[in-house]
């Protein structure tokens, strides 16, 4: 059997998904995947960038990372998406990329994708839960199959304990509070192993 391709597909202000989404590609290539690492499309204006100073460094941190595609999705066996929350919902980049891929959804494309997906918010209870809520909805409407980390490894605990999918806490100083890159990896490994199930009952 071929490697499991995942595509880990993030939007990053501050710096803490693109971070995340990195664990998660290191995870995964230690679980053997074939891996890319892709951004969504920005929204905002430049001079709302502009006026950020951590979000200007992202950009430009980021400034290399490609742009993820509808060919990125038909090309994946999974997928794991990296978002911050906005009052509990994802982001409108991340909505929108979602929102434009009714192509491949009308033509069955997304259909028993394996997916997953990780969040970060300023404090322990900013809608982290909801936003991963609002991802997986799509999902289920991609007839993509979830793959939540649940309480599978001790990891999970260290890292705060959330069941739907690893989440930080982001202090003032833009840094992590929690340890979450074991949590992270274990995720990214739990969802290529999965997918590894799903590829093979499909052969």
């Amino acid at each position: 059997m071929s490697n499991i391709k995942l595509a880990i597909i993030f939007y990053s202000m501050g710096g803490t998904n693109y971070q995340l989404a990195k664990w998660a590609a290191e995870g995964a290539k230690e679980a053997g995947a074939d891996v890319k690492v892709l951004k969504v499309q920005e929204l905002a204006p430049q001079s709302a960038i502009e006026g950020n100073e951590a979000w200007k460094s992202t950009v430009e941190a980021t400034k290399d990372v490609p742009v993820a595609t509808s060919d990125d999705i038909e090309w994946a066996d999974a997928v794991i998406f990296s978002v911050p929350t906005r009052f509990g919902n994802m982001p409108s980049q991340m909505k929108q990329f979602l929102d434009t891929q009714g192509g491949l959804w009308a033509s069955g494309k997304t259909v028993n994708k394996v997916v997953s997906a990780m969040t970060s918010a300023q404090n322990p209870h900013g809608g982290q839960e909801a936003t991963l809520l609002s991802l997986y909805t799509s999902m289920m409407h991609w007839g993509a199959i979830i793959v939540p980390p649940g309480y599978t490894d001790p990891v999970i605990f260290g890292a705060g304990g959330n069941p739907y999918g690893t989440s930080v806490t982001v202090g003032q100083d833009g840094k992590m509070i929690e340890d979450v890159q074991a949590a992270v990896k274990h995720q990214a490994k739990r969802t290529v192993t999965v997918a590894e199930w799903v590829k093979k009952g499909n052969q």
